[in-house]
């Protein structure tokens, strides 16, 4: 049984110590809880009556792996999805949040499922998912996990400044395309010559 805890540790993990990129519209982040997120919660971590860079500077990794587990992953109902499918859809709300569900249910869509794009996870897009998985098993993860690597490329594609986050300095992959494989089966991967003839019109 997937240990949701030990999922949220490793997003926090993955996300990193304090960051204040200007291209990231995620803006400061510490542990991958961004100012925007404290500002919506309340959270004045320092107490002095304001929130700001100085509370996402306090941000510890408990604190982060909990805000993960109780708004990222129980409010968004992702334990209402297949097992098998949660930590990719977790980590991906994680990072965009309700656009995880979006290309959940554009792929679902994309399957033949008559279900609305809402980024909500409701009673259809449980049982269309189930159904999916049912029909495809492990392939429906990957499948998943493609989408998102998909959606990395397209987000890039449209604007020039977050195309640091899909693609290195050496021109290998970005951190936004190794962290989606990070959820795709191994043979699913791109080459370094696919990833470069993807990203080949950013020159």
């Amino acid at each position: 049984m997937t240990d949701i805890q030990d999922i949220a540790k490793e997003i926090v993990a993955r996300e990193g110590g304090f960051v204040d990129d200007p291209d990231d519209p995620g803006g400061a982040t510490k542990h991958g809880v961004t100012l925007g997120t404290l500002r919506r919660l309340g959270r004045d971590l320092n107490a002095d009556g304001r929130i700001d860079k100085s509370d996402v500077r306090a941000m510890t990794p408990e604190l982060a792996a909990d805000i993960f587990l109780d708004h990222y992953f129980h409010a968004p109902r992702i334990a209402q999805l297949p097992e098998a499918l949660q930590p990719s859809v977790f980590d991906m709300y994680v990072n965009a949040g309700g656009q995880a569900i979006r290309i959940l249910q554009r792929l679902l869509v994309q399957m033949g499922e008559s279900i609305a794009v809402d980024g909500a996870i409701g009673p259809q897009t449980i049982a269309a998912t189930e159904r999916a998985f049912r029909a495809a098993g492990t392939l429906f993860v990957d499948a998943y996990g493609i989408e998102r690597r998909n959606y990395y490329y397209a987000l890039a594609d449209r604007r020039a400044p977050l195309r640091k986050f899909a693609r290195r300095r050496d021109g290998g992959k970005g951190g936004w395309i190794t962290r989606a494989e990070e959820f795709i089966s191994p043979r699913f991967h791109l080459t370094e010559d696919q990833h470069n003839q993807r990203v080949a019109k950013w020159a």
